[in-house]
Order: structure tokens, then sequence, then C-alpha cells
């Protein structure tokens, strides 16, 4: 097994205090841009709202519209204990059960109940991934609006031990959401502003879209020695006909804004073009792997050992991504979700 292959070798030191727990306190686009060219391997310090400044000429941007839903119940179990269900989806995963994460002391049996509010939720199935099938006391309209009037946005474990609050259901959303579905936002996406939208298009860098659902696989860690034997988990997504005419009209100038565009894009490549046929991807990127379909990536500073940062790794390789990492860490950046962003512009 080669060094790019273990999971060690993607570990990296990051002092605590370097882990954002808010957004930039003086607006979105003044969070800090690490931009590294592959050309000549060099590293520069910006600032987001440089952004029309620092994208080549003809760049055209793919983003992420989907949108996050509070799926986060808090209740009790049937004994008075507390529970906690996480809907993974707000689409039943056939007629009657939808897939979910539960939180409680304890082991969990088929038949089990949970009570938030008068909704009843029974497990009546395991899942394959740790996360349950469950049936519902109430209609999926029902669910939605439950989710809306009570249900926590989801933030990671990492930012305030995961429990967000009413700031967090404007912060962890881009500006330019559209369609619900996910479970973790899109957060290289949380930079950007309307101002700075607007800004793009004045310098001719226009914008498509793709929505791709962010869904379990989000918190699936590598745990594998090898990381090639780690399987992503599916997530749904789609392109409509008229943006993904745009995206062809600009191949090869396509800079994906996170790492959820860019799963999308390469999963649909196919021969110098981007297809609309597929639906799903469980794509996984690392070094060895060749990405076709963009030109360079926005995206935040990912948690070590994860396959975000192999998918860095996969576009610059794994040296240059921990070198730029541990610069970043020496000039202080703020990293995870909340934090500060890095742009990677690859050699033509």
């Amino acid at each position: 097994m080669n060094l790019d292959e273990n999971l060690e070798s993607y570990d990296y030191h990051l002092p605590k205090e370097l882990i954002a727990d808010r957004p930039c306190v003086n607006g979105r686009d003044q969070s800090r841009l690490l931009v590294y060219r592959e050309t000549d391997k060099s590293i520069s310090h910006h600032y987001f709202h440089e952004l029309p400044d620092l994208l080549p000429q003809k760049s055209h941007l793919v983003m992420n519209r989907s949108k996050v839903f509070p799926c986060r119940l808090v209740g009790n179990k049937e004994s008075g204990g507390k529970c906690e269900i996480f809907f993974l989806s707000l689409e039943p995963a056939d007629a009657e059960t939808y897939s979910c994460l539960i939180k409680a002391r304890g082991k969990k049996n088929i038949g089990d109940q949970f009570f938030i509010e008068d909704l009843k939720v029974i497990i009546s199935s395991f899942g394959e991934d740790g996360d349950f099938k469950v049936t519902l006391n109430k209609s999926n309209s029902e669910l939605r609006t439950l989710l809306e009037n009570i249900g926590k946005v989801p933030i990671p474990p990492y930012i305030r031990s995961g429990e967000s609050d009413d700031q967090d259901r404007s912060d962890y959303q881009t500006v330019y959401a559209k369609h619900v579905g996910s479970v973790a936002a899109p957060t290289a996406g949380l930079h950007f502003t309307p101002d700075l939208l607007e800004a793009l298009t004045s310098n001719k860098i226009d914008q498509s879209y793709v929505s791709l659902h962010v869904g379990m696989g989000t918190f699936k860690p590598v745990t594998s020695d090898n990381i090639l034997e780690h399987h992503m988990h599916t997530e749904k997504f789609f392109i409509e006909d008229a943006q993904l005419k745009n995206i062809n009209e600009h191949f090869g100038n396509i800079f994906a804004v996170g790492t959820t565009s860019l799963r999308a894009l390469e999963s649909s490549y196919v021969d110098g073009a981007i297809s609309g046929s597929r639906e799903d991807t469980d794509i996984f990127l690392y070094p060895g792997k060749k990405v076709h379909s963009i030109a360079g990536l926005i995206t935040n500073f990912h948690l070590p050992k994860s396959s975000l940062l192999m998918l860095v790794s996969a576009l610059i390789g794994r040296e240059e991504t921990l070198r730029v990492y541990r610069e970043a860490v020496s000039q202080k950046y703020r990293f995870f979700s909340y934090g500060d962003a890095m742009l990677i512009i690859r050699s033509s």
C-alpha cells in the first residue's frame, strides 16, 4: 500500500481554536481566501470578496443550490428517556418508511416507539448504514410542517457540539438555496452574498446550478486503513436542462463551488461534456483518480483523514494539499463549515 492509499497519510495537526463556530462576523464575503495556482504551486492570501478579480477570464461557476432542512427532532422514548430523531430525507424511502438516525440510550429494536409532540416514530427495520427505517403516524406534509416549526438545523458535531440555534437557520444556508433536501450545507457556497454574485456577473463570470442533496455520506468517516476500501454513500442530484446547456457551453472554464458541485459534475462527465442522464452518485475521488470536469475548485478546509480532503488531493496531490493546509494553519485560517475558503486554479 503506497502513501496515497494510506488513511494515516491524510492526517494533519489543527489547533482547536482554528475551528470556526460561527461565520465571519464582518459578513459572509469578508472571510479569507487562500489561492493555490497549480501552474507554479504558488499560494497567496486574499479575502473572498476579491473573487471576481482572482478568477481567470471566461471562468464560469457551478454552484449547488440544494437547501438544508431542519431535520433534527428532540423527543422522548416510550419509557420517558430523551431521544433525538435525525431525518436523512424529507422523501419516504418507500411508500411508508423514512430513513433516520436515532440517538437514545440503550439498544434499539424493531417496534420501539419515540414521541415528539404528537408525532409517533416506530422502528420498522434496520438500514444497511447504521440508519433505521421508521414509520410515522403523520402525513408527509404534516412531517414537513413539524420539522419547519420545531426542527433543529443539522450543524456538524464539531460546531458547538452540534447544538444549533435560531441564528444557524440563516447562517447555515446559501443565499441561492432553492431545492429543499440536504442535511448538511454545501459550505463553500456560504461565502457568497447577493452583492458578490452581482459583482461576478458584472465581471462576466456567470453561474450555473446543480442540486445535490447532501445525505448521510457527509457524516461517514473513512475508517479503512486502505482508503481504496472506503465506499461512499449514494446521494441524489439533478441538473435542469437549461443549466446543463449553460454548463456545457462553458465547459473547459468551469469552477465548481464546493465538493458537492464537483461530485455531481464529475459523475456526469462523459466524453468531454456533462451528461444529464445521471441522477445519483457514490463517486469517491482521491489521488490517482483523474478529474475531467473542472478548471478549478472553490472549497472550505476539510477535516483530517476525510474523503473531502482526499478529493482535494485528487486535484493537486496529497503532499501539496497537506503543504497548503500547513500554510493555512500557520496563517491562522478558520477551518471547516463556518471557516474560510480556498480557490484552486488548475493548470490548463
